[in-house]
């Protein structure tokens, strides 16, 4: 039996307490312990990228990374159509959006992904007349027609499923689960921050202008 790593694990608690001892910053017990680990995982040197000794900035980084995980998320999502009845990735994306939430008005699906209406509204189109999902007029709004994945949308999409997941679960890479965790309350941070921006349908000549000052309010109240 070997017991590297119990050793591996004493080592670690003993560094614990010989710092806790002399900053007294933890409480001494698994819970202290605990937020210790967390520190140190947290308090990495900062990441290098290139340009960096230039003057680019972590914000210019982060927008450069996020636009090309999108390209590398729909490269992968050709793979998935390819040779099949889908269109475009947004096709299989809506009906897995009907299949999770339900029926719903073609403004909440559009909504729902992001996206400005007259393409929302094309995906739609496209979906009814490949008989993928239907549309009947809202009880609670006449005016409103509520959308439905009908049963062949329900095999097609059950059809591609395997390919998709494997296409979603790719793009996280070799990321370990707690990496995925922290990514995930990270971009969920950043979707709290947008989405009620996108919500208010601003005009783009207003919409940098009143999403600085909502950065500016949360700044001043944190």
């Amino acid at each position: 039996m070997s017991y590297e790593l119990l050793k591996s694990v004493i080592d670690l608690v003993q560094k614990f307490e010989e710092e806790n001892a002399q900053s007294l910053k933890y409480q001494n017990d698994v819970k202290g312990f605990q937020e210790w680990i967390t520190d140190r995982e947290t308090n990495k040197p900062e990441p290098q990228w290139e340009g960096k000794e230039l003057g680019r900035s972590a914000e210019s980084v982060i927008n450069t990374l996020i636009v090309h995980m999108n390209r590398y998320a729909k490269s992968y999502s050709k793979s998935v159509i390819h040779d099949s009845e889908f269109s475009t990735q947004e096709d299989f994306i809506y009906l897995i959006n009907l299949k999770a939430f339900g029926a719903m008005s073609k403004m909440e699906l559009i909504k729902k992904n992001i996206h400005e209406k007259p393409a929302g509204m094309q995906i739609i189109n496209r979906l009814i007349a490949n008989g993928w999902v239907t549309q009947t007029t809202s009880e609670k709004d006449k005016r409103s027609k509520v959308i439905s994945m009908t049963t062949a949308g329900e095999k097609i999409l059950q059809e591609h499923m395997d390919k998709i997941r494997k296409a979603t679960k790719i793009v996280t890479g070799n990321l370990k689960d707690t990496e995925k965790m922290e990514l995930i309350r990270l971009l969920t941070a950043l979707n709290d921050f947008h989405l009620p921006l996108y919500q208010k349908n601003i005009p783009p000549e207003l919409l940098l202008e009143e999403a600085i000052k909502t950065s500016e309010k949360k700044e001043e109240k944190e």
